[in-house]
């Protein structure tokens, strides 16, 4: 037999890689996109979910930021990026349809960042059953760059409203930074079933996902264990005590954060079933099945370091119809 280490099969070994100045602030998921584009979104969540990925040894979840320094560990197997010609053949997969679809959301673009006005019940990032999405419609932005368009947050998939899209790494991470160091004030408009115990304040309630639950994303507050999440409420107007219309304004971005805090406070919002239950839904709105909230306004420092990016969308129809139906005045908002 040989002893020669090149001879025969070789398994493949873990090797870990260090992330790079330009890297600062890109979420772990999106690290993984760039260096390995043909790992898929499950397969990558599924090496999260069993500790294989680390960063400097701690294991890790795909929203987690890296810093420059960090040593991702990378499993067998997920230890060398594609060759060049692999990474261009996968570049052209949107079709002419989803092209389409993703342009025509666009509000504001220049040469550093695309403002997309995101409709309900599109998702931003792939998952289990979800096909279609955001992230895999990338492509159709790229307005003749030659980088990738990438995400820098996310919305659900039922909420409405502004979303922002990078146009080159640069630009990523000091939106990353602008999130991280809570330089964007970000407004959204809520019409909850119910009506909050004052007219105004701050919810600071702690979260944490909930053990065990099917839903992976499902979250709860945990006053021991939970990350700190704060959200500033105002009531804009109100239907007697059957329902109002909120601005919200989270300090932190927790998944689920508004509507966890807003069936917290007692008047969750409405068609959001998933926290608030059957008390989430009004039989009598034509509309009061399908999620009421819709992120309206954004605020932060322009990723060119020049000046102020500021953006403003109306809502959907759905959500105009539900304004309309209550009376609900939207004047100074």
């Amino acid at each position: 037999m040989s002893d020669n280490p090149t001879g025969g099969s070789q398994q493949p070994k873990v090797q870990t890689r260090a992330v790079t100045d330009d890297e600062a602030g890109v979420r772990l998921d999106r690290w993984f996109q760039r260096h390995f584009p043909e790992l898929s979104h499950g397969a990558l969540q599924k090496l999260l979910r069993t500790g294989q990925v680390r960063i400097d040894g701690k294991r890790a979840e795909g929203k987690d930021r890296v810093e420059p320094g960090q040593a991702v560990r990378l499993p067998p197997g997920v230890t060398h990026s594609p060759p060049p010609k692999a990474r261009e053949c996968t570049r052209q997969t949107v079709s002419d349809r989803d092209a389409a679809e993703i342009q025509a959301m666009v509000i504001h673009r220049d040469d550093h960042v695309i403002v997309l006005n995101k409709p309900p019940g599109l998702a931003v990032q792939g998952g289990s059953g979800t096909e279609k999405h955001i992230d895999g419609m990338l492509e159709g932005l790229r307005f003749g760059f030659e980088q990738r368009p990438r995400l820098v947050h996310r919305l659900d998939k039922d909420t409405s409203g502004l979303l922002l899209i990078a146009r080159t790494g640069q630009a990523a991470r000091r939106l990353a930074e602008s999130f991280r160091d809570r330089e964007t004030e970000k407004l959204y408009w809520a019409i909850v079933v119910g009506v909050p115990p004052k007219k105004e304040g701050m919810i600071d309630l702690p979260l944490a996902k909930r053990p065990g639950a099917r839903d992976r994303e499902l979250m709860q507050v945990d006053e021991e264990n939970g990350l700190k999440a704060l959200t500033h409420f105002r009531e804009i107007d109100r239907a007697g005590r059957r329902a109002a219309m909120l601005a919200l304004w989270p300090r932190t971005g927790r998944t689920h954060q508004l509507r966890v805090h807003c069936a917290e406070m007692g008047c969750p919002i409405l068609g959001d079933r998933k926290y608030g239950g059957e008390e989430a839904l009004l039989a009598a709105v034509a509309e009061g099945r399908r999620l009421h909230l819709h992120a309206r306004r954004l605020s932060l420092p322009h990723p060119s370091g020049k000046g102020e990016l500021k953006a403003e969308v109306e809502p959907p129809p759905h959500f105009r119809r539900t304004v309309e139906a209550f009376g609900f005045s939207t004047d100074g908002v």
